[in-house]
């Protein structure tokens, strides 16, 4: 990391921007502990939703004046008054300045084909709503932030009407003009060409970047607008935002701060990054992209034998970053691409003693390699893993057997349309038992834990929280290979377990045991 260099203000607009993305929602509930969340680690503007757009966000600002927020701004975001419409009489501006917010941004046009096409108006009169929008807000005594709306499309096709939007809105009191990137295809020459007009332009002007990701640039477009003088920086956590997202936070924070030396968030904040960003994927009910740079769990996984013999010599090889200087973590992949390096570091979590020259290493590369040759990948089933190299070190034994079983379902039985037979053996006991299910693996799983449940009464603090299907060769119909994954959750812990068969219920049922072997281990004092 380089000198020092200045502050950079974070604004947040994952609550109002980041939730038109498809299938992102927050509810009022949601709202309420993100932005206290986001207090928490110093998040400076929240914007957090449109007053009067819908009646979540009218119930959200209703209710944020009761919230404890030290410094932490919230943002009410809005549009400009209307077309042959006074400030005054605005009911978009009254309600905004109804919501409470001490921050109002407000967008308007910045691309001259939007005032003709869209808001069918004069260009002098979208520079009126521009003007006389910002001064009314600020009058009332609010702080006001104006989105240059398509700003750089605009400067492209009448960049002079551009910055007459960009002085419309200084003219009126705004205290930061954001230029946008609404349509998020801009290059970053392009972006760094825009803000360094409206620095000439506007000298000692507050700018900000608003870039979306349409290009695959709201990252590197944001960074150019840093590099070219802007100091407020907006965008959303993991990318949320309509069609292709935003500039993702996730990212960008990271970058302009470990490698640039800006500074956007208490340093105490950075280690709780890759946490944050899940925690937001969570609230949004939205899976998390696990490829995410910094933050996602590939972010520093090393599969290939040659990669991961290096890492472990000197980690500056083949990661551009310590992974806990956000909170994230190195992983090793173990796949019939891995070399004796790979399944070394493994065992050592169990065997801290163990050379990478015991036999017992080369015997877990082969037989890694051996089942991923019939389809099982172990990349995404740590937890079958970990039994494999438990059992090759001779330090596991099944807790249960199953003795036996059997599944069928009736499609008119309703709603628990399965039923399974379950014998197992705990020791010297036998337990003969059914249970229904939704569907013929619920019932096996359920019917697996009622027989168990005397024996070892943890289980019931484990769940199954995922189960994927896939067919290896489609080829030759139903009687193709299917690999099934099962995830397993059991307090803040998650692993996956795998099964392969020509038979789904038999690969199910491999899977369903890995799982339960190992939230036994877990509960009963076993340790990784």
């Amino acid at each position: 990391m380089g000198v020092r260099k200045a502050e950079l203000v974070l604004y947040d607009t994952t609550l109002r921007d980041g939730a038109q993305g498809e299938g992102i929602h927050f509810s009022v509930k949601d709202k309420i502990l993100y932005v206290r969340k986001m207090a928490a680690i110093g998040v400076p503007y929240i914007e957090a939703g449109w007053p009067g757009a819908n009646p979540r966000d009218e119930e959200f600002f209703a209710a944020a004046g009761t919230l404890v927020l030290g410094e932490v701004k919230l943002a009410a975001f809005g549009s400009t008054c209307r077309i042959g419409e006074a400030p005054e009489e605005s009911e978009i501006l009254k309600r905004l300045l109804d919501s409470g917010a001490g921050v109002v941004t407000i967008f308007g046009k910045a691309w001259d084909l939007h005032v003709t096409d869209v808001l069918r108006a004069s260009r002098e009169e979208n520079l009126r709503l521009i003007r006389e929008s910002v001064a009314f807000l600020v009058r009332a005594g609010r702080e006001v932030i104006f989105d240059a709306e398509h700003f750089f499309d605009g400067r492209k096709e009448n960049p002079a009407y551009a910055l007459e939007c960009v002085r419309a809105a200084t003219e009126g009191g705004a205290s930061v003009a954001v230029l946008c990137d609404t349509n998020g295809g801009a290059l970053p020459q392009g972006i760094t060409a825009g803000v360094e007009a409206v620095k000439k332009a506007f000298p000692g002007l507050v700018l900000g970047i608003h870039a979306h990701n349409d290009g695959g640039l709201g990252v590197a477009n944001s960074l150019a607008a840093v590099e070219a003088g802007v100091t407020q920086v907006q965008g959303t956590w993991n990318g949320f935002g309509e069609r292709c997202g935003n500039a993702n936070l996730s990212t960008l924070v990271p970058w302009l701060q470990l490698k640039q030396g800006y500074v956007l968030l208490p340093e105490k904040a950075l280690p709780q990054l890759t946490s944050l960003s899940r925690y937001v994927s969570e609230l949004a009910n939205a899976k998390f992209d696990e490829k995410q740079p910094f933050v996602g769990r590939s972010a520093f996984a090393h599969k290939a034998g040659m990669h991961v013999d290096a890492v472990l010599k000197n980690e500056r090889t083949f990661e551009h970053i310590d992974p806990e200087t956000v909170g994230n973590e190195r992983r090793i992949l173990i796949s019939d691409q891995a070399g004796r390096a790979n399944i070394w570091e493994k065992m050592r979590k169990f065997a801290p003693g163990i050379l990478k020259d015991d036999p017992r290493v080369e015997q877990a590369m082969l037989r890694i390699k051996e089942l991923e040759n019939k389809g099982f990948l172990f990349e995404t089933a740590d937890g079958s893993l970990e039994l494999l190299l438990l059992r090759i070190l001779g330090w596991f034994e099944p807790p249960f057997e199953m003795l036996d079983y059997h599944v069928w379902s009736d499609p008119l039985r309703g709603e628990l349309d399965s039923v399974a037979v379950v014998k197992v053996q705990v020791g010297e006991k036998q337990v003969h038992i059914a249970s229904e299910g939704n569907g013929p693996v619920n019932a096996l799983d359920q019917a697996l834990r009622e027989a168990l449940r005397a024996f070892f009464p943890a289980l019931a603090e484990s769940e199954l929280v995922d189960y994927k299907v896939r067919v290896l060769d489609g080829s030759r119909g139903t009687e193709a290979v299917v690999r099934v994954v099962v995830e397993t959750r059991l307090g803040t812990e998650t692993w996956g377990t795998i099964g392969v068969s020509t038979n789904i219920l038999k690969a199910s049922a491999q899977a369903l045991l890995d799982g339960l072997y190992l939230a036994i281990r877990r509960t009963e004092g076993g340790s990784r």
